[in-house]
Parts: C-alpha cells; sequence; structure tokens
C-alpha cells in the first residue's frame, strides 16, 4: 500500500514539473584536410569553429538547440571529399557545411551539397563561384583571389619600380588559375606581361625544375599561388640554390606558421593579409590575450590565424541561428541576408549581406611582409576591381 502511494506521488510530481522542450542537435558539417598538403590549415580551422560550437552550447546561447560540428578529412582530394559530403548530408543530416577547405575540393562539392538544399558557408576557397551567381544557400566572407592578387601585385611594382620582369609558380588546379588570374590583371594595369609561369602538382614536395625555369627566364618577382608549406619549399630551393629574387604569396600563405617553419629562408617574403591578421600576443588586447589563453588550455597548442578564423565563421552562424525564425537552411539563410556584423577582437572587417550580396566583404586586406620572424603589414590596398572580378 505504501509502495503504491509513493508511486502515486512521484507521477504527480513528474505531472507538476514544468515540461522542458525537447534539445534538438543541429549537425553541422566540414571538409577539412587534417592529414595532406593543407592540414597546417585545416587543424586550426577545425579547433577555431569547434571552441566557439562548444562555447554556445556551454552557456545556452541558442535555447533548446544543441551544435555538433562534424568534420571529415578530405586529405585535399575532391574525389574523396565528394564521398564525405554524401555521408555527412545522407547518414549524419548535415543542415549546413562550414569553412570547407580548398578550392578543388570546394569546386568539387559544392554543387553537390546545394542539390540537397543545405547551407555552404564560408569556404576557405576565395572563387567568384563561392558566392556568384546568387543562389539562396550559399554565401562567403573571402574576397576572391583573383580580385586581390591584382592590387597586391601592383602594390610591390610600386615599391621596386626597377622590376620589370614578372613570374608566377602556382598550384596547377583552380586555386592557382585564381591567383595567376589576379596578377595577370595587375600587370595589365601596371603596363607589364606576365614573363613566365610555372606550375606544379597539388602535394608537390620538389621544386628544383620550376625555380631552374623560373630563372633561366630571368624573373625578379615571383607571385606564388601555393599552401604554407609549399611556400616554405619554394623558397628554401631558391636560398639553396643562391637565387634571390622578390617572393609575393597570396593569403593561403598568410599565417605565423610560414616563417615558424621557413625561418631565414622566407625573409622579405611579401604577403597579402586575410581579413584578419595574425593574432601575435605581442601587442594584443586584453580580450585576444585572454583568447588565446583558452585556446591554449584547450588545446594544447598556440592559436594562429586559421584558428581565428574557424572561430568567426563558426561565430556567423551561431548569430544567424540566434536570429532565425527557425532552425532550418532556408530560415537560417534569411537570417545571415540581415546580418551585420560590426567586427571583434581579431579585427576582422564588417561583414554584411543582403538577399542581393551574398559575398560579406570585398576589402584587399592589407600589403605585408616577413620581417625578423613576423609579419608586418606594410599599407592597405586599395578596394579590389570589380572589373577583375568579371573577366
Amino acid at each position: 500500500m505504501r509502495a503504491r502511494l509513493f508511486a502515486v506521488i512521484a507521477l504527480l510530481a513528474l505531472a507538476m514539473a514544468p515540461v522542458r522542450a525537447a534539445e534538438r542537435v543541429l549537425t553541422v558539417g566540414a571538409l577539412l584536410d587534417l592529414s595532406g598538403p593543407a592540414a597546417l590549415l585545416g587543424v586550426p580551422v577545425k579547433n577555431g569553429m569547434e571552441m566557439r560550437f562548444a562555447e554556445a552550447n556551454a552557456r545556452g546561447e541558442l535555447p533548446g538547440i544543441t551544435l555538433r560540428l562534424l568534420v571529415e578529412d578530405t586529405g585535399y582530394d575532391p574525389k574523396r571529399a565528394i564521398l564525405a559530403a554524401r555521408k555527412l548530408t545522407e547518414r549524419d543530416g548535415a543542415i549546413a557545411f562550414l569553412s570547407n577547405l580548398g578550392t578543388p575540393v570546394v569546386l568539387a562539392t559544392m554543387p553537390e551539397i546545394l542539390r540537397r538544399e543545405r547551407l555552404h558557408l564560408f569556404p576557405f576557397s576565395p572563387h567568384e563561384a563561392t558566392y556568384a551567381p546568387l543562389h539562396p544557400l550559399k554565401f562567403q566572407i573571402y574576397a576572391p583571389y583573383r580580385s586581390y592578387m591584382d592590387p597586391t601585385v601592383r602594390a610591390v611594382l610600386r615599391r621596386h619600380p626597377q622590376v620589370r620582369r614578372v613570374c608566377t609558380l602556382v598550384q596547377d588546379d583552380e586555386f592557382g588559375e585564381e591567383v595567376s588570374t589576379g596578377v595577370r590583371a595587375g600587370l595589365e594595369r601596371a603596363g607589364l606581361p606576365l614573363t613566365r609561369e610555372a606550375r606544379h602538382a597539388r602535394g608537390a614536395t620538389d621544386f628544383t625544375g620550376q625555380i631552374a625555369r623560373l630563372r633561366e627566364a630571368g624573373c625578379e618577382l615571383v607571385a606564388l599561388g601555393t599552401l604554407v608549406r609549399e611556400t616554405v619549399a619554394i623558397l628554401r630551393t631558391a636560398d639553396e640554390m643562391g637565387w634571390k629574387p622578390l617572393f609575393l604569396t597570396s593569403a593561403s600563405a598568410y599565417s605565423d606558421q610560414t616563417h615558424a617553419l621557413g625561418g631565414a629562408a622566407v625573409e622579405g617574403l611579401y604577403g597579402v593579409t586575410n581579413p584578419i591578421r595574425i593574432p601575435y600576443r605581442e601587442g594584443a588586447s586584453p580580450e585576444l590575450l585572454a583568447w588565446l589563453d583558452a585556446y591554449r588550455d584547450r588545446y594544447g597548442m598556440e592559436a594562429n590565424v586559421w584558428s581565428a578564423m574557424g572561430y568567426v565563421a563558426a561565430e556567423l552562424l551561431v548569430r544567424a541561428i540566434a536570429t532565425a525564425a527557425e532552425p532550418t537552411p532556408a530560415a537560417i539563410a534569411q537570417a545571415l541576408e540581415r546580418l551585420d556584423y560590426p567586427g571583434d577582437l581579431f579585427g576582422s572587417p564588417r561583414y554584411r549581406f543582403s538577399p542581393t550580396e551574398h559575398l560579406g566583404q570585398r576589402t584587399g586586406g592589407e600589403l605585408t611582409r616577413i620581417e625578423q620572424g613576423r609579419w608586418v603589414s606594410l599599407e592597405r590596398l586599395d578596394e579590389p576591381a570589380r572589373e577583375t572580378l568579371k573577366k
């Protein structure tokens, strides 16, 4: 009798308790290189996104919603990435893809992702196809390589007016072609021809042949469409061969990893910043130092610019979900079109989208150079020319 009474009391207590809405799990997928030639970028990007999602979940920033980040290692291989994208949509139920890494991977997988009506957000592929033609579900925050390499190469030429022979050494794929197109546009405006172009296979490690051909052509400035690992290898090869032209790299090698790995061989390398600068500890604000400490405590390593960019990409998505009418791809896309992001502790530019503009910003960043083992900003670049984008 007593046991039956306790059971009735327990049932009454449950009935009177406030009912909590069931927690909904939103799965966000990411196609990153964690083991191949772009792993130096992929791992910190993953960490930055993961850290921001963990904060949002711990703080209850999205009531009734838990964010889950699922990362697939593509090895920088487009075929492998296509299979991974299908897994994330069909089996794991990803509603969005965030910060997919690498132009070859992004261009191979984006059609499938959009066909399945999933969000395709802020890929690490500054390519015009990632935001144009306009599509309801694709958004980008990085101006195209071709648009910012144009003013960048002209800025270097203004600093070195004696340079007349400009060459390129780029990855032999869509990424390299984008960089090469921007360099050619800048040279055309400067009234100079491209002296010679050399290309390398994705994942290459030996650049002796390319350097020999560029040296033979008398190149005085070599613009690179290469990742961090390849950039370091190229400058080391040139140094070992006793060849000292000017080198300029795209934002894909704007990282503290470049001077950490390259040492003296990369001194004097010109580059262009990503939308945000490298988060060096020296001179950092108290807020940035606190973030750097939290990242180091969590991952046992220092954050870099890729960590910060992954974090910011996740921040934009968190804000969009928070203001969306419902947590669906279409509603989140509409929230993104209303988003006005003023900047942050990393020095991000203002990101704004609209129903007719899905590229969040068109700023060209800054011309920068490695001096005494760190990147030093030299000047703001002019607004990327829209004419370049139309070519």
